[in-house]
C-alpha cells in the first residue's frame, strides 16, 4: 500500500474528524481522482507534438492518456471541430496516490524559486487545480529526449463540500501552500 494512502487512513482521517467535528467516517473529505491535462495549441501545425505529449504523460503518470478534440470551431485560432488539441489522463486508486505522493514530495520542491502553491486555486466545490510551467521537473522526463517545454495542469478532485475542508485535506497531505 502507498505511504501517503496509509498515512491518510491511519492519521489524517481521525485528525480531520476531530478538527471538522464530524460524527461519521464517511463525511471525511477524500480524494476521488487526479486529472493531468496538457493543452496543445501547436498540434494544429505540428502533428508530432501530440505524440511527444502522449509520451511525456505516459512517463509522468504511468498510464496512457486520451487525446482530446476540439468541441467547437474557432476561426481566430484556425481551429476546426474535431481536431486533436490536447491529452488528458485520469488517475484513481493506487496510481493516483503514488502520483500525488511524487508531486508533493519530489516534483514541487524541484521547481525553481519555489515559494509554495497558490492557496486560492480552488473552484468553490472543493477541487484544486495546479498549473506547472514545464514537464522537466518530473524526474522521469529526460532532458535530452524532449522536443519542447510544455506546461501541464493537475486537477485534484475531492469529496469535500467546500474549499476550506479541501484545503485542510491537502495541507495535511503535505501540499506546500504559499503563506499569506
Amino acid at each position: 500500500m502507498n505511504r501517503m494512502k496509509e498515512r491518510y487512513q491511519k492519521e489524517l482521517v481521525p485528525e480531520m474528524m476531530k478538527e471538522l467535528n464530524l460524527d461519521n467516517i464517511m463525511q471525511v473529505p477524500r480524494i476521488t481522482k487526479v486529472m493531468v491535462n496538457i493543452g496543445l495549441g501547436e498540434a494544429l501545425d505540428n502533428p508530432k507534438a501530440l505524440d511527444a505529449a502522449v509520451g511525456d504523460v505516459i512517463q509522468i503518470t504511468g498510464q496512457k492518456p486520451v487525446i482530446t478534440k476540439a468541441k467547437k470551431a474557432i476561426a481566430n485560432f484556425k481551429l476546426r471541430e474535431g481536431r486533436s488539441i490536447g491529452v488528458k489522463v485520469t488517475l484513481r486508486g493506487e496510481r493516483m496516490w503514488s502520483f500525488l505522493d511524487r508531486v508533493i514530495n519530489i516534483v514541487l520542491p524541484r521547481v525553481r524559486d519555489f515559494r509554495g502553491v497558490s492557496p486560492d486555486s480552488f473552484d468553490g466545490r472543493g477541487n484544486y487545480t495546479l498549473g506547472l510551467r514545464e514537464q522537466l521537473i518530473f524526474p522521469e522526463i529526460e532532458y535530452d529526449k524532449i522536443d519542447k517545454i510544455r506546461g501541464l495542469e493537475i486537477s485534484i478532485v475531492t469529496t469535500a463540500p467546500n474549499d476550506d475542508q479541501a484545503r485542510l485535506l491537502l495541507q495535511l497531505l503535505g501540499m506546500p501552500f504559499r503563506k499569506g
